[in-house]
């Protein structure tokens, strides 16, 4: 077997001296063909081999894995991924794969590896692109995808440019170029538009939050700042909310985070504290029954959990009690149908026990001239005596 002959290797960089380049590439390639024909052969089949392997692969893959897979499943997901590697990149690197087992010359292996991370970085930045995309599009649903197209549509921009960017950094900084002016310039850049457009981006990111964080969703009823109504939109930079009275109500992204937030949707079940009083008449025997006759009505609820009722307090015209229940599904007029039904228990108990309601009284006792407590209750009036005017009455002092 005849070796290549050797030929003058430029120490430049792959940038530099560019037709020396392609000249040693080109008489060492035609050299070991012409010299060593059977093993550059070889190696072209191998890799033409290679390549095939890796199409047929990428294709089984695919295949296996279906279409019609959305990309929240991990079928659609890995699918996508896939289908996205390029022909080109799976031809590069079979010849990257057969270079490294071959005795080629080094100038075509140096040209072969300069190709491949070009094509690396290309094929790198499809790979983290449609990584980035198929995660946000992961943590969305339909309703969500429609509502946030504008948002979307910006994010996708903002990959792309900051994936070909990196890519194009990466390639540049691989064939020699010094890209350290060319990534401050970058910086500089960024900052200044950061900051020419802070707000906008503010909102972005506060949707993205939205997005990812998922504090309420679209068809969400959310209660912030004294207001609550349905959210029909999350938008790049509001969110649109139906209020309960009709009108719709437009809040800023940034702005409805800042607040405290109260997703109704997912309340799994809802807590009732309730207060009732009665008169201070009641008898002690009564008093002591009514917590009982209170959770009866309570137990007898369906979709109703008791949890406590207790007379706990002295009012200031009336014996206090308070009670406690959770309602076990989350629907609004389902709880208020309950509460409702106990309410009207607990009044028709109370009639029966002859227990009455109390409400805000407050008796005046008045002294007479020498300090004694004059009955504020009705003054009977007395009967005249005989024989006297007839028309005067006679009270108490």
């Amino acid at each position: 077997m005849m070796a290549a002959a050797p030929t003058a290797k430029p120490d430049a960089g792959p940038l530099g001296n560019l037709p020396d380049h392609v000249g040693a590439v080109t008489l060492d390639t035609f050299n070991w063909l012409r010299y060593d024909s059977r093993q550059a052969l070889l190696a072209l089949a191998v890799g033409a081999a290679l390549y095939a392997v890796f199409w047929t692969l990428r294709w089984g893959i695919c295949r296996v894995l279906g279409e019609g897979h959305d990309v929240t499943t991990w079928r659609g997901f890995v699918r996508r991924i896939v289908r996205k590697t390029r022909s080109p990149f799976l031809a590069v690197l079979a010849m990257q794969a057969v270079g490294n087992l071959s005795d080629a010359p080094a100038p075509l292996l140096r040209a072969i590896g300069f190709v491949f991370t070009i094509a690396f970085a290309v094929q790198g930045a499809i790979w983290v692109r449609e990584i980035v995309l198929s995660l946000v599009e992961r943590r969305t649903s339909a309703e969500e995808s429609e509502s946030l197209k504008d948002a979307m549509n910006v994010i996708t921009v903002l990959v792309n440019v900051i994936v070909w960017i990196l890519a194009l950094i990466l390639i540049l900084d691989n064939i020699g170029v010094n890209v350290t002016a060319l990534v401050a310039g970058l910086g500089v850049g960024g900052i200044a538009i950061g900051l020419a457009a802070q707000g906008i981006f503010s909102d972005l990111f506060a949707a993205l939050a939205i997005l990812f964080d998922r504090p309420f969703r679209v068809g969400d009823v959310i209660s912030y700042a004294g207001n609550t109504g349905k959210v029909e939109a999350i938008g790049l930079k509001t969110t649109r909310i139906r209020a309960l009275s009709g009108e719709q109500l437009v809040m800023a992204n940034t702005k409805l985070l800042e607040q405290q937030v109260s997703n109704m949707r997912r309340i799994e079940e809802r807590r009732i504290v309730m207060q009732i009083g009665i008169i201070y008449q009641t008898p002690p025997d009564v008093v002591a029954r009514l917590p009982g006759e209170i959770e009866a009505i309570i137990k007898a609820q369906a979709n109703v959990r008791f949890d406590r009722a207790h007379f706990f307090n002295f009012g200031a015209s009336s014996l206090d009690f308070e009670f406690v229940f959770f309602v076990t599904e989350p629907d609004y007029n389902m709880m208020m149908d309950r509460r409702q039904a106990i309410c009207l228990g607990i009044m028709q108990r109370l009639a029966e026990l002859k227990v009455e309601f109390a409400y805000p009284t407050q008796t005046t006792f008045t002294a007479a001239p020498d300090g004694t407590m004059i009955d504020p209750r009705p003054v009977m009036e007395l009967p005249a005596p005989a024989g006297g005017a007839g028309d005067e009455t006679v009270t108490p002092a």
